[in-house]
């Protein structure tokens, strides 16, 4: 039986999903990780970042290492090899951490086609590097850039529109910007740009690979429409970017085969490598949101709510992104910044456990008689709040039971509220994240939004959404192509078991107060 290989380059660790496919039915045969800081030391990583100068601290400087990336490939290979008959591995895809970048010279082209399998394979990369260190999504410091960029394709609107997203410092097109701005010496020895997708396929095909629209959208530089290159935002970003971008190719393409490195490295076949995407496109497969009307919701540090749209709909607020989907459609996504920090903070105020807190939802009415929070403890994505602080509305500080239930209604309304651009009826909702083991949170969770909500127990959805990809796409090269309903069936859906159905007189409820809360934000946001 075929085997397909999913990997999942995170931020802080390196994940292979291996999945085994008869025809009618497919598992999960082998689940491994890789944890940066505990396995390769030697880069020094917290978390599987650099450590910064204090001042980079200050701007918001965040990197890691590409050549960490390779190594960590080069011991999963080994590994795999170690553990599964790899004879039968059909096809490979992957997942990387959105808007991270990496920047190789003139000597990579050739490099990366004459690998020398008796040499580890970082040792090998580091000659190509034209920058050591590869900003990731954490990296904060780009607002001047952002504000040029908008600037120059007349206005964030204008950018949003083309590209998705106003322009965000996390995305990469102000991370080249930067680049260029202050080392122009090193930006003019870089040859190609990749992605953290695209440069780890690179290294698995021994050829500049392309990248895929669900990547490239994060970027504030592919334009929805066409999903290619704009070249408006090319323009504003950056001298002579076009002829150092990949190309873009679909996310189902069939972009090479396994090098000879790894065939004699570590036994491998030719098998096909699919075009690697990021991870949140990958999660939307791996979660099963392969239809629109299906969303999911993670409840982490951030809180995020994301899923499928057939259209590309902007969010005119500023606030969604729109990126490209591996089906071939798009998938909206709004972030929240005080998710499990503004629920911790509560809970420690009034000096309970989760028990407790639990309880309080139960002893507390849906709608909490028009008692409001803006539990913005921290400075807000969405809406955008610089300045943190907690407001209440008709909600007494001491009243610890009415204050747990005001932060869950409040984190879910403006959850619905926010993603009303996507345009979507939703009707179901996949939970994951620590907090989506909490029943009353996501009662309050189907009461707002009028839907079903199911927990998901997503584990590493990113690796497994990419391993599905393999599968999918190694189909349909093949001539045996398979819908995606029939290619998550088993792996990434969601059963009846454990559902959480919506109150009806409750949800009419939050029809109400939704309408307050919104005036309530409102208010709240043209006062600070």
């Amino acid at each position: 039986m075929p085997l397909y290989l999913g990997l999942d380059c995170s931020t802080q660790s390196l994940t292979a999903i291996v999945i085994e496919n008869d025809g009618a039915t497919r598992r999960v045969v082998l689940e491994t990780s890789i944890a940066f800081d505990q396995v390769l030391v030697q880069y020094g990583t917290t978390h599987g970042v650099l450590p910064v100068t204090d001042e980079e601290r200050t701007q918001g400087v965040a990197v890691s290492s590409p050549l960490m990336w390779a190594d960590a490939l080069d011991l999963m290979m080994g590994r795999l090899a170690s553990q599964i008959d790899v004879s039968q591995l059909a096809a490979i895809a992957g997942s990387a951490q959105q808007h991270g970048s990496v920047y190789l010279n003139r000597r990579a082209a050739e490099g990366l086609s004459a690998l020398n399998p008796v040499k580890p394979l970082a040792s090998e990369v580091a000659s190509m590097l034209s920058r050591r260190v590869s900003p990731i999504w954490m990296d904060a410091s780009t607002s001047a850039q952002c504000a040029a960029i908008e600037a120059a394709v007349g206005g964030a609107a204008t950018l949003a529109r083309h590209t998705g997203s106003r322009a965000f410092e996390r995305f990469t097109g102000p991370q080249i910007r930067k680049f260029a701005e202050t080392d122009p010496t090193a930006y003019a020895a870089t040859d190609r740009i990749h992605l953290v997708s695209s440069y780890l396929a690179s290294l698995l095909c021994g050829a500049h690979a392309p990248v895929d629209p669900g990547d490239a959208s994060g970027m504030n530089l592919m334009d929805l429409a066409s999903q290619d290159w704009w070249p408006p935002a090319i323009a504003a970003t950056a001298p002579d970017l076009a002829s150092k971008l990949p190309a873009i190719v679909p996310s189902a393409a069939v972009i090479g085969t396994l090098s000879p490195y790894w065939q004699a490295r570590h036994r491998f076949p030719p098998a096909r490598v699919v075009a690697w995407s990021g991870d949140n496109p990958c999660s939307l497969v791996g979660v099963g949101l392969v239809r629109e009307g299906r969303v999911a919701i993670s409840l982490g540090t951030s809180d995020t709510i994301f899923g499928l749209m057939r259209e590309p709909r902007i969010d005119a607020g500023g606030a969604g992104h729109v990126f490209g989907a591996p089906t071939g459609a798009y998938m909206g996504l709004t972030c929240f910044s005080n998710g499990s920090l503004a629920r911790e903070r509560v809970r420690d105020q009034y000096g309970l456990n989760w028990d407790g807190f639990s309880r309080a939802l139960d002893d507390t009415p849906a709608g909490n008689h028009g008692r409001l929070m803006l539990p913005w403890f921290v400075p807000e994505i969405t809406p955008f709040v610089a300045g943190p602080g907690v407001r209440r509305q008709h909600l007494d500080a001491d009243d610890a039971a009415a204050n747990v239930r005001a932060v869950v209604e409040a984190q879910m309304m403006t959850m619905a509220l926010h993603s009303q651009w996507m345009g979507v009826r939703i009707d179901t909702i996949h939970a994951t994240g620590g907090a989506a083991v909490n029943p009353q949170i996501l009662q309050v969770m189907a009461d707002v939004f009028g839907a079903d909500v199911q927990r998901f127990e997503s584990g590493n959805s990113a690796a497994l959404g990419a391993a599905l990809r393999a599968l999918h796409a190694d189909r349909a090269a093949a001539g045996t192509p398979l819908a995606w309903d029939d290619v998550v069936a088993g792996l990434a859906e969601v059963g009846a078991r454990g559902r959480i159905v919506p109150t009806a007189a409750n949800h009419a409820v939050y029809r109400d107060l939704l309408q307050a809360y919104a005036q309530f934000e409102a208010s709240a946001l043209r006062d600070s």
